[in-house]
C-alpha cells in the first residue's frame, strides 16, 4: 500500500512538472549597421561593430554573440568577438591582419546569423599570393608576409 502511494505521488509530481508550459523564446535577428558598404579598414587599427538591437524580443534564445570575418562568401576561423552581451548593439575590435580586398564581411552570430555588406580591409602589405601545395602543408607567400596553414588556420608572419 505505501509503495503504490509513494509510486501514484511520484508520478502525480512528475506530470505536473511535465505539463509546465516551457518559457516561450524568441529569435532575434539584429541587422549589423556598421561596417556598411564601402567602408575601409586598416588591419591593426580598433573599430566598431554595430547593429540594431532597438526592438529585442522579451526572451532571447541565445543572448551571447561572436564576430567572425567572412572572406569571398567564405566564412573564415577569425573570431574577432566572442561572448558578448548581443543587446549591447556595439563591440570594439581590432582589425585583422588578412590580405587586402574588398570582399570582406562580418558574421554576427547569437540567436541567428547575420552578414554585413562586403567592405574592404587593407594595410596588411599582403595583396597577392602563390600557393605551394606539399601533401597537406601550404605556404601563401608575398612580397612581404608568409601566411602557413597546416590543415588550418594559421595566420599571417613576416619573411
Amino acid at each position: 500500500m505505501k509503495f503504490t502511494a509513494v509510486v501514484t505521488t511520484f508520478l502525480a509530481a512528475a506530470l505536473s512538472v511535465a505539463a509546465t508550459p516551457l518559457e516561450t523564446r524568441d529569435v532575434f535577428v539584429p541587422p549589423i549597421t556598421s561596417p556598411t558598404a564601402g567602408t575601409v579598414w586598416t588591419s591593426g587599427q580598433t573599430q566598431t561593430v554595430t547593429w540594431d538591437a532597438s526592438n529585442p524580443p522579451a526572451h532571447i534564445t541565445n543572448p551571447l554573440g561572436m564576430i567572425v570575418v567572412v572572406k569571398d562568401k567564405v566564412t573564415t576561423p577569425i573570431i574577432l568577438a566572442e561572448n558578448f552581451d548581443i543587446l549591447l548593439g556595439h563591440i570594439e575590435v581590432t582589425v585583422p591582419l588578412v590580405f587586402e580586398g574588398s570582399d570582406y564581411q562580418l558574421m554576427l552570430l547569437g540567436d541567428s546569423t547575420n552578414l554585413s555588406p562586403d567592405f574592404t580591409i587593407q594595410g596588411s602589405g599582403v595583396s597577392f599570393l602563390i600557393r605551394i601545395c606539399d601533401g597537406h602543408k601550404i605556404a601563401v607567400i608575398s612580397s612581404t608576409r608568409v601566411f602557413a596553414l597546416h590543415n588550418k588556420w594559421v595566420g599571417l608572419g613576416r619573411v
